[in-house]
């Protein structure tokens, strides 16, 4: 039975259950919550009928067609005859699933390929198909997965997120590009890097983060040696702030005393980790974030500059190395972060599993937040506009995804942090090591 005649019956069932839906007791299946019917009855049987017709010609066209016959033929001792191959054979063209945004699908590779055949041919695909973009990855060896994106869901923003995270120490802080909620769980991945050119969506970022991180009960602590000009705006929510470099290289100190402390209470209690301690004598989770990491690791040429930038340097290397088991997280930010500014900054980019990258000026930033982990990510990264404030390139789920923040104003995040401010967890060792720490 042709594909396209499944795809055509699929459609039909789905017609009925839409419309059936006002008199049936029973609700929809939670896979179809979330499916935009117009896509699923009109342009997914449509664009299934492009990629079956299509397909042949396009994996001959793309070079993705390979022949059992040679290329060339020896003919007469020395002469050499070369041509075109004969009866060139396709992969073939997996079921296609309907998704959210668009529909995605599993190709068997034929021996011979790799997956940088598929990934050049993707343009062509977007092109053959008549979709919004076309992505593919290889989840396993042999087999490539390609998801077509029917338009941009990030193109209206993330205001429809409406879903909170329950679980501790993670956040729902936007929407991904199949539709989904975007979420970072700090249990799940400790330490995160985010980076982005100014008005790329960076701080809308951090907005949403702190304020769904706020009703938790967890200790906030920020580092923005740009005077406190973005993170000041949750200072109520915050249990210490450092303002400049002087501040930032007492309260990371401090912080470095503190886990060293969590460290001797595991030790003691027999625990390779602050979650294996007994609920009550847990300590509080805490969460660090700095902004414009570039202002730690850059001096002037001054003995007390390279100083400071050399003590931030390691305490900043030895709570990404050590925190992740005694409660510790960061989350790094910056508009530029490229080796330049230190070889410490390529060891903490190593502790930094998490990672988004915004809008960037320079291709350095884009690979050294992606380029290591996924490189293929690093392209679609420089292609973000400057009208898309807020989409992002992030690693999810061990693979990546376009990404985009819920908008959260200055207002916003300022009175969410107000209203949970009697939630702070008190840290008075953190305060005094910011209120004596040299102001140079």
């Amino acid at each position: 039975m042709p594909w396209e005649l499944i795809i055509w019956l699929i459609s039909a069932a789905l017609c009925v259950v839409l419309l059936m839906q006002p008199v049936w007791e029973y609700p929809l299946p939670r896979w179809l919550d979330g499916i935009a019917w117009g896509w699923a009855l009109g342009g997914f049987p449509l664009t299934v009928g492009r990629m079956v017709t299509t397909w042949r010609r396009l994996c001959i066209a793309t070079d993705l067609a390979v022949t059992n016959r040679p290329r060339h033929a020896v003919i007469a001792g020395d002469l050499m005859v070369s041509g075109s191959p004969l009866r060139p054979s396709v992969p073939r063209l997996g079921l296609p699933r309907l998704t959210r945004s668009g529909l995605r699908l599993r190709i068997r590779m034929l021996p011979g390929q790799t997956p940088a055949l598929y990934l050049a041919a993707a343009e062509a695909m977007t092109h053959d198909w008549r979709v919004y973009g076309v992505r593919v990855v290889s989840p396993r060896r042999g087999w490539v997965t390609i998801t077509a994106t029917a338009r941009d869901p990030l193109a209206d923003g993330a205001a429809g997120v409406v879903a909170r995270s329950v679980r501790l120490l993670s956040a729902v802080v936007g929407l991904t590009e199949d539709g989904g909620p975007w979420g970072i769980d700090f249990r799940a991945v400790p330490h995160w890097l985010v980076v982005g050119a100014t008005q790329s969506g960076k701080s809308t970022l951090l907005a949403s983060l702190v304020s769904e991180l706020a009703p938790q009960p967890v200790a906030l602590v920020g580092i923005d040696c740009k005077g406190g000009l973005e993170l000041s705006l949750f200072e109520a929510r915050l249990s210490a702030l450092a303002s400049n470099r002087g501040e930032a290289a007492a309260l990371l100190a401090a912080l470095v005393v503190e886990i060293e402390g969590r460290m001797a209470e595991c030790r003691a209690a027999g625990a390779r980790s602050v979650w294996e301690l007994a609920d009550g004598s847990r300590p509080v989770p805490l969460v660090v974030l700095v902004d414009e990491l570039a202002e730690l690791y850059l001096s002037d040429g001054s003995r007390e500059s390279k100083r400071l930038a050399v003590e931030c340097s390691t305490a900043l290397l030895r709570l990404a190395q050590l925190g992740a088991a005694l409660g510790l997280h960061l989350i790094v930010a910056g508009q530029r972060v490229g080796s330049d500014l230190g070889p410490g900054v390529t060891a903490l980019r190593a502790q930094l599993g998490g990672r988004v990258c915004h809008r960037v000026h320079d291709e350095q930033t884009a690979l050294m937040a992606l380029g290591d982990l996924w490189p293929d990510a690093v392209a679609v990264a420089q292609s973000i506009g400057e009208d898309e404030r807020g989409v992002a390139v992030a690693t999810v789920g061990g693979s990546w995804l376009r990404v985009r923040s819920t908008h959260t104003t200055t207002e916003q995040a300022r009175l969410t942090a107000m209203m949970h401010a009697k939630s702070t967890p008190a840290m008075p060792g953190l305060v005094h090591a910011v209120g004596g720490g040299d102001l140079s």
